[in-house]
């Protein structure tokens, strides 16, 4: 997954930053509101990360200008305001969630995981699909039996392309999503984690196919 955190306190998004990368994410962070804007308007994210008390405004102007562009992107809020009024305000703005400061790291990534799930409409992270089942929580690809163990961009990838089935994905769009801004990678980069998806694959009803001059697209036969 591609997050976007809004944090202007430097030890605190680093930590954010880390623990995330050691699950695979990919995170752009902006420690103010011009930067965020900037990010959302020129990245595609799977969930926001954002902090109230920024040094150029409030974070709530931003979610306010989030939900108003139409972008239902999934924001949590991170907020050391405990007052109950506080927390309704966000959520009536458009929050798909909070936490308050300051948090267990581990709280903050369960809570990102049920967001995201209730984003996708998948209330359990397990997917099945024909012969292949995935766990993006336990890093794992089972295909007719036989478990498989992903690499972090394999997961990610292979779980960006099963909650979208049937999508088209170009490979700038996959570049976007699976690396953060700062990585230098080209889109041969894309075809190489492709290729090691299909191999895991092979043999299964899934399938990742190739449409020359598109994309990518994951197809289930039966």
């Amino acid at each position: 997954m591609k997050y976007l955190l809004v944090e202007d306190n430097p030890e605190l998004a680093k930590a954010i930053c880390s623990r995330m990368g050691l699950d695979g994410h990919q995170v752009d962070h902006a420690d103010k509101i011009s930067d965020a804007v900037a990010f959302a308007q020129t990245g595609e994210y799977d969930l926001i990360l954002l902090d109230i008390m920024l040094p150029d405004g409030d974070g709530r102007s931003f979610l306010k200008q989030h939900r108003a562009e139409k972008n239902d992107t999934p924001v949590i809020v991170l907020t050391a305001r405990s007052q109950v009024s506080d927390r309704i305000s966000m959520l009536d703005l458009g929050a798909d969630d909070y936490v308050t400061k300051p948090f267990d790291h581990a709280e903050l990534q369960a809570r990102c995981r049920a967001v995201l799930r209730r984003n996708t409409g998948t209330a359990q992270p397990t997917t099945r699909l024909g012969d292949v089942e995935f766990d993006p929580v336990g890093g794992y690809l089972n295909v007719k039996g036989t478990t498989i163990n992903l690499r972090n961009r394999e997961l990610r990838l292979l779980e960006l392309l099963m909650n979208a089935k049937g999508q088209v994905f170009s490979k700038q769009k996959l570049v976007d999503r699976l690396f953060s801004y700062d990585d230098d990678v080209s889109e041969n980069a894309v075809e190489v984690y492709v290729g090691r998806l299909r191999k895991h694959l092979e043999g299964s009803s899934v399938h990742i196919r190739t449409l020359r001059g598109l994309g990518y697209r994951l197809d289930h036969e039966g």
